[in-house]
């Protein structure tokens, strides 16, 4: 009931967004835990965002459906463990307009966990009873400005707060690539 009341929560969030949406945003991530020696995982996100202001300086809140989390082997099999956690990703970015086509942005995310899927040797777990429903990050990044509304950037989220993964201390580190565009 809780997840659903999230999932509703954030479409809602998200229609109210498109109704001033003035621009969307898809592309890869590489998310992984830190203070780890697990792989990163390829993931995607797209969503869509907000911009106010037009001069030096920005804001920029935001939604985006995320995937991350993190590729592992087992110890004793040599069996690949794979972590997949889906996400509503809210930002509220501040950009820096250097140039009329370079920026650089910050600003805190809060992420909201929709579901889980760990796979190791043939099991499947989808319970996210053991993991932190929410995570809070900061968001720092580059953007760069194309003819006709295109834009891309490359960011980096920084988990803040621990997600408390079965009695671990470990945080989403993201490395996200992506094409925009400006309605």
């Amino acid at each position: 009931m809780k997840k659903l009341l999230l999932l509703l929560f954030s479409l809602g969030v998200f229609h109210f967004s498109y109704a001033q949406l003035p621009g969307i945003r898809a592309g890869i991530n590489s998310g992984n835990f830190s203070d780890t020696n697990y792989n990163a995982k390829l993931g995607f996100h797209a969503g869509g965002y907000y911009r106010i202001g037009t001069g030096f300086i920005s804001v920029e809140p935001g939604v985006q459906y995320s995937v991350k989390g993190y590729e592992t082997n087992v110890a004793i099999t040599g069996g690949v463990v794979s972590e997949k956690l889906t996400y509503v990703d809210i930002p509220l970015l501040v950009r820096l307009n250097i140039y009329e086509f370079l920026n650089v942005f910050a600003g805190p995310q809060l992420s909201l966990l929709m579901s889980r899927k760990y796979e190791a040797d043939g099991v499947i777990d989808k319970s996210t009873d053991g993991i932190e429903g929410k995570d809070i990050a900061g968001v720092v990044g580059l953007g760069v400005s194309a003819a006709g509304g295109l834009n891309f950037q490359l960011s980096y989220d920084i988990g803040i707060t621990s997600l408390n993964y079965y009695n671990k201390d470990v945080k989403n580190r993201v490395f996200k690539l992506s094409v925009g565009y400006d309605f």
